[in-house]
């Protein structure tokens, strides 16, 4: 068992018997009070947030998390089916579990996948960024460089993000997968 100390963003611990991974972790000491950290935590199953103190020192139980680098292979429903690149074993994983993000997936990409004492598949992220091309967008004029206008672009996941006016079909995008945002232009 650990105390509140051991805890930092990004621990994934048991509250109220669920798992809890922290997404803000502050410690407050107030006037002529007693120390305290405040925590906001995210439900692994449902998604919800949460706020809860916890006292200075109280025990509390942190989970162990296997973090593996694994292949993103094709879709099967509502699972991203994903396979170790060391044994070939595949596993699906919830696409709930990527969020927003999913919609970036493609065939071949690298994603990280976390494994609850080796077993259950409780945390997927793809990468931060990715290399797309633009499948379809309106032809940019020359000289549109001087605003910072966007206009809507489709990639070839067929998700549709905004981009510069001066980016035409065919180029190459880097995208910000957290927020579907426009990073730049890159070069193949």
């Amino acid at each position: 068992m650990a105390d509140t100390g051991d805890i930092s963003i990004g621990t994934v611990i048991r509250f109220n018997g669920e798992l809890m991974q922290i997404m803000e972790y502050q410690h407050r000491t107030p006037g002529n009070l007693r120390a305290f950290y405040q925590a906001k935590m995210r439900n692994l199953k449902t998604g919800k947030q949460l706020e809860n103190r916890f006292r200075s020192g109280e025990v509390v139980e942190i989970v162990r998390v296997e973090y593996r680098l694994m292949q993103y292979i094709y879709p099967e429903g509502d699972f991203a089916v994903v396979m170790d690149p060391e044994n070939f074993e595949q596993t699906h994983v919830p696409m709930l579990l990527f969020g927003d993000s999913a919609r970036f997936l493609k065939e071949g990409m690298d994603v990280k996948v976390s494994f609850e004492e080796g077993e259950n598949v409780i945390l997927a992220e793809a990468p931060t960024f990715v290399e797309c091309q633009i499948t379809y967008t309106e032809p940019g004029v020359k000289g549109d460089t001087a605003t910072n206008t966007l206009k809507p672009a489709t990639i070839d996941t067929g998700t549709e993000v905004n981009v510069p006016l001066f980016v035409n079909e065919g180029d190459w995008v880097k995208v910000d997968t957290r927020t579907g945002a426009y990073v730049e232009r890159v070069k193949k």
